[in-house]
């Protein structure tokens, strides 16, 4: 009697947003904001008003900001300050393995591997990308979408490179849906890939995030079949 062959695991996407779902706050505000010298309503007030001025989007125009404020004070932005603001991003208890047991990651991992499931991790945020990379985390994650600044030759931040708002999050979904892990390829994205042979299939994938800011993603999830869990700092 031949044996049954075991069944490849199933691919499974934990997507998160970032700032308010796995760390308190805004990345931004920790060590950033202070070190060109405001405070963080000012920070946000201002470009809050500068995007109404310029009739803008929220995202680039704090990004704009942040690459004004730090010419003023004569300390350009560069991937490495970036990385190194991320390593003090105040995440919340539980998320890495540290003498107290294993972090959420290590736990939820080895729970899918139970039920045959190979879970993969994404982020999807408005938040920096560069910051992301410098906090203790960052190796739990398949692929990070966030925003991100372009660098000049000497590798100082220029121009916003690209901008994650509340809306644009639900087109992440897809990339990670269709496999395509980058923001610049829309022939892949919007080319005709039947369902049962795309990577992560929507009904295997689950959004989690904090607030009203993702409720777009979250009712697109809805939408294509897949699931959304709202957290809170109690």
């Amino acid at each position: 009697m031949s044996k049954t062959q075991p069944t490849a695991p199933l691919k499974t996407a934990l997507i998160y947003d970032f700032d308010g779902t796995l760390a308190r706050g805004n990345m931004q505000e920790v060590t950033f904001i202070p070190s060109v010298g405001m405070g963080i309503g000012d920070f946000w007030g201002e470009a809050d008003r500068l995007t109404r001025e310029a009739d803008g989007d929220n995202i680039l125009m704090y990004m704009q900001l942040m690459l004004q404020r730090a010419r003023e004070n004569a300390a350009p932005i560069t991937r490495t300050l970036l990385r190194e603001h991320g390593e003090d991003v105040k995440l919340f208890d539980g998320l890495k393995t540290d003498l107290t047991g294993p972090g959420w990651f290590d736990r939820i991992n080895a729970f899918g591997a139970r039920y045959n499931l190979d879970i993969e991790h994404y982020i999807i945020s408005a938040g920096l990308e560069e910051m992301i990379e410098g906090c203790p985390i960052r190796d739990a994650f398949h692929h990070v979408f966030a925003s991100k600044f372009a660098y000049d030759r000497d590798g100082v931040a220029i121009w916003p490179a690209v901008g994650v708002n509340y809306t644009t999050k639900t087109q992440y979904l897809f990339r990670i849906n269709k496999g395509v892990l980058n923001h610049w390829d829309h022939e892949r994205i919007n080319r005709f890939i039947p369902d049962d042979v795309r990577p992560v299939p929507f009904e295997r994938m689950i959004f989690l995030g904090d607030g009203d800011t993702d409720v777009p993603t979250m009712k697109m999830m809805h939408t294509k079949g897949g699931f959304s869990i709202a957290v809170y700092d109690p």
